[in-house]
């Protein structure tokens, strides 16, 4: 098939394949390291797998603009439509040889795809049109709490302070009563919140509705069906959000609500 002729999801997909297969075919080598303050960084296989997506994009769709992480805002011109990619997400983890990380594609409003390039034998992607969401089998995503497992990010910044603090939910009682931390540092876990392999994902931050972070997920998210606002309990999409909580299902959501309002509401008392 042209490349030009593939739907939307199946360009986001492709593209975050690609990158999945950069990002794998270079791990365990040394890399240069990109500094880029504040203690971040970027890899000679973010630069790359960053390559392979753009490389996709541009050939499916030569119209549209992309939004790199790592090179900014490329493309056409005065463009209508607008690509996210995330090459690398994870890098921490991925330079230090944990293979916890992810590949995000998203065209805003629309399709998505986020990769795991060591789920399975040759990687995993989990794809929407922007209504419906697939795993890697091709079957629908089916959110659930039933793990039990809620990923939190821990990493600053913490805008949220002193109202909410992700290490003081950890600690909440009714947390430890309902629920297991887990930490893996890269929006991955959104893609398993709406995969039914964690119950939930929280992280602090501004509006991340336009982020290349976290737009992918949050399209998977919302179209496998689950609850997605900001740390505030606003909606995602329907306002500036503060931060995220993804959960897979309503009960879940409102639990953690209640905590972080809890939370909120102390720090707040004469």
């Amino acid at each position: 098939m042209i490349i030009q002729e593939l739907t939307d999801a199946e360009v986001a997909a492709t593209a975050a394949r690609a990158g999945a297969e950069v990002v794998r075919g270079l791990h365990g080598r040394e890399l240069d390291r990109i500094d880029k303050g504040a203690g971040d960084f970027a890899t000679t296989a973010d630069l790359e797998a960053e390559r392979a997506v753009l490389g996709v994009l541009r050939a499916a769709r030569p119209d549209d603009a992309v939004l790199g992480e790592e090179g900014g805002r490329q493309g056409a011109t005065g463009a209508r439509r607008q690509w996210l990619v995330d090459p690398l997400c994870g890098t921490l983890n991925y330079a230090v040889g944990n293979k916890l990380v992810a590949v995000n594609v998203a065209l805003p409003g629309g399709a998505a795809a986020v990769a795991d390039p060591f789920g399975g034998e040759d990687g995993e992607v989990f794809t929407t049109d922007g209504t419906r969401a697939w795993g890697p089998d091709g079957k629908p995503l089916a959110p659930t709490a039933a793990t039990g497992l809620v990923d939190v990010n821990l990493d600053p910044p913490f805008p949220g302070a002193p109202g909410f603090r992700a290490v003081d939910l950890l600690a909440h009682p009714d947390f430890v009563a309902g629920f297991r931390p887990r930490v893996v540092s890269t929006t991955l876990a959104l893609a398993w919140v709406a995969a039914g392999r964690r119950a939930a994902y929280v992280t602090d931050g501004g509006d991340l509705s336009g982020s290349v972070h976290f737009a992918a997920g949050i399209a998977l998210c919302r179209a496998a069906g689950c609850v997605v606002t900001g740390i505030d309990g606003v909606p995602v999409g329907e306002g500036p959000a503060r931060g995220l909580v993804a959960a897979a299902d309503a009960a879940t959501h409102a639990r953690l609500m209640a905590m972080i309002g809890a939370r909120r509401a102390q720090v707040q008392a004469p």
